[in-house]
């Protein structure tokens, strides 16, 4: 049926442990079926045409898919049989691994443009409604509610071509197929005589998700739901998978194009390749989908000759001439070549660096994502001590060790849970136990008041072997110049009680400040930002640290220059972790002796 000599109809090249057996179909003399269809109790009274092809369809997803629905093709207008092409098998195949395993079934798909995953993923869902499982719920969610609708419409078109012959009747046996709204809902429908509900929502309405009953979930183009300070995609995402059990037939797919590395998906990517996450990779190149291929219009020898290096990097691949002659035309037709390489990427290294175009270079974050890993311990800082607990806001990568100097460096954010974050990040300095490179070791992150967020900063400091400790002082600062009660004198205090302070000159920060003598903190003002991203970008490109974070590698892909020369994160993501390591860098660049530093009585105390 397909170039390959895919037969689904046959079994022919169709997943799974199959047999040859005898068929009582007409026209069809034998086929490659499923071993379990044969093992399956009924299988010795299905000698009947009708009944033998309806077991099929409950035991082989791919027969079911060209027996009984119809699609209309990406470069068609007619209506066909839905006969999988090799991008949607190779996603079926981690699929249906998990299911007759008797798994969850959990998969993550990066994927080219055009190919059906969408259409896949929602035909094999509701196989398992139609032939598999009663009462077994779904949600479909996308970036807007549009889309999920337009997802759900294959449901529509499904049941009305559904052939009156492999419709069983429901679980009485007498049901008409419907596809109709549940209790009057919009959102909402339900597979008559089958009691599955299919719901539909968007990023863009979290709180009409909550309370669903799902035992399966569709999240289409993850990476392109919008984070507001009032709404986060990642809880929104956690909250779902959060709430699909842990139970066989179970599914959570979650597919996307690539939309830059400083979003969930992308972490979630980089956590499913490393083996960290419970949803298995799949990435689906351009050239793993049929249509894109083009006849040669000259003679092969000839287009051979005429290949760039790039094209050349593709036949290497294993790309035909005739796909490479389909890729030079769609970059013809498009001047945009990063958008290009992202909507049609070679592997998921290319997707994500084609959509990202931002300070940093992609492969340097690339490589850091190499060393990222889950924290060895994740606790709270109350009082002095640190307690063990699920959520915590500090992680730690490695302990404090004998003999090794740290730099802890704070970036203060907002109190509220829609402003930015406050972190504290605590970095060993390379050279400590012949260490060959900086590491970070430790990250909290959290909101809090701003005199309790330095009292952490200061247990933290203490506990890494009294660590240097360097605050972003700006807002304290601003805070005691417009009298903001407390917060006035929070520097103050913690020069009273902390000695290892990072503290600049007066006039470091470019301002006429009040007093003589030094300040603690560091400032942050036009110039002093470009020294501190200039640093960081040297370090990152010439691999001076190691990273454990892979949110803050998320957050270097999201870094951009705007065209007046301001750095700054992209609209709607952060740049709190990424501030930490630039200070904590920039502070061990310094290297200023112990010896050197002033004591709290040189400092002037009417400015802080």
């Amino acid at each position: 049926m397909l170039d390959d000599g895919y037969d689904p109809v046959r079994g022919i090249g169709a997943f799974g442990d199959r047999l040859t057996v005898a068929t009582p179909v007409e026209g069809l003399g034998s086929a490659r079926v499923p071993r379990s269809m044969v093992e399956d109790p009924q299988y010795a009274v299905a000698t009947g045409p009708v009944e033998w092809r309806r077991l099929r369809c409950r035991h082989d997803f791919e027969y079911w898919c060209v027996s009984c629905v119809k699609i209309k093709p990406k470069n068609g207008y007619s209506l066909t049989p839905f006969v999988l092409n090799r991008g949607q098998r190779k996603v079926l195949a981690v699929l249906e691994e998990d299911r007759l395993a008797g798994r969850p079934i959990r998969v993550i798909v990066l994927k080219a443009r055009q190919w059906g995953c969408s259409t896949l993923i929602q035909n094999y869902m509701a196989w398992i409604q139609m032939c598999l499982r009663p009462n077994w719920s779904s949600l479909i969610c996308c970036h807007n509610k549009d889309s999920a609708v337009n997802i759900r419409r294959l449901y529509t078109d499904l049941v009305r071509d559904y052939p009156a012959d492999m419709w069983d009747g429901g679980d009485d046996g007498n049901t008409k197929l419907q596809f109709k709204p549940f209790e009057g809902s919009t959102n909402v429908r339900e597979i008559a005589g089958r009691g599955c509900r299919v719901a539909v929502s968007s990023s863009e309405a979290q709180d009409a998700i909550r309370g669903y009953d799902i035992a399966m979930a569709h999240l289409s183009e993850t990476a392109y739901w919008r984070e507001t300070p009032m709404m986060s995609p990642n809880d929104l995402i956690r909250s779902v998978c959060g709430s699909v059990a842990l139970i066989p037939y179970s599914l959570i797919a979650m597919e996307s194009t690539a939309n830059g590395m400083g979003n969930y998906f992308y972490e979630e990517w980089q956590r499913a390749k490393a083996g960290e996450s419970d949803k298995k990779p799949v990435f689906v190149a351009w050239f793993e989908i049929e249509m894109n291929s083009l006849p040669l219009g000259c003679d092969a020898e000839g287009f051979a000759a005429s290949l760039s290096d790039r094209e050349l990097g593709l036949w290497r691949r294993g790309c035909t001439l005739e796909q490479i002659n389909w890729y030079r035309e769609k970059a013809r037709s498009d001047k945009d070549l990063q958008k290009l390489y992202a909507e049609y990427p070679s592997d998921d290294v290319e997707a994500f660096g084609a959509t990202n175009a931002g300070v940093f270079d992609q492969g340097d974050i690339d490589r850091m994502m190499l060393d990222c890993r889950q924290p060895d311990r994740i606790c709270s800082v109350v009082g002095d001590r640190l307690y063990d607990r699920p959520g915590g806001e500090l992680e730690i990568w490695e302990e404090p060790r004998k003999g090794a100097e740290y730099v802890v460096a704070v970036d203060i954010g907002g109190r509220s849970a829609s402003s930015d974050w406050s972190v504290v990040a605590v970095m060993r300095r390379c050279g400590s136990l012949d260490e060959g490179r900086h590491a970070v070791v430790a990250q909290w992150r959290g909101h809090v008041d701003h005199d309790i967020l330095v009292d952490i900063a200061r247990v933290i400091a203490s506990r890494y072997n009294e660590a240097l400790l360097v605050i972003e002082s700006n807002t304290l600062e601003t805070e005691a110049n417009a009298g903001a009660g407390a917060n006035g004198f929070v520097l103050q205090r913690l020069a009273e009680c902390y000695s290892n302070l990072y503290r600049r000159r007066r006039g470091d920060d470019g301002g006429a400040g009040h007093g003589g003598g030094w300040r603690i903190g560091f400032h942050t003002n036009r110039a002093t930002k470009v020294m501190l991203v200039n640093g960081l970008i040297k370090a990152i490109r010439e691999a001076e640290y190691v990273e454990r974070s892979a949110a803050a590698c998320c957050e270097l892909a999201v870094y951009k220059q705007q065209p007046n020369g301001a750095y700054g994160a992209k609209r709607g993501y952060h740049d709190d972790m990424l501030m930490t390591r630039a200070l904590a860098l920039q502070a061990l660049y310094e290297v200023t002796p112990a010896s050197a530093a002033p004591s709290p009585k040189a400092i002037n105390r009417d400015y802080w």
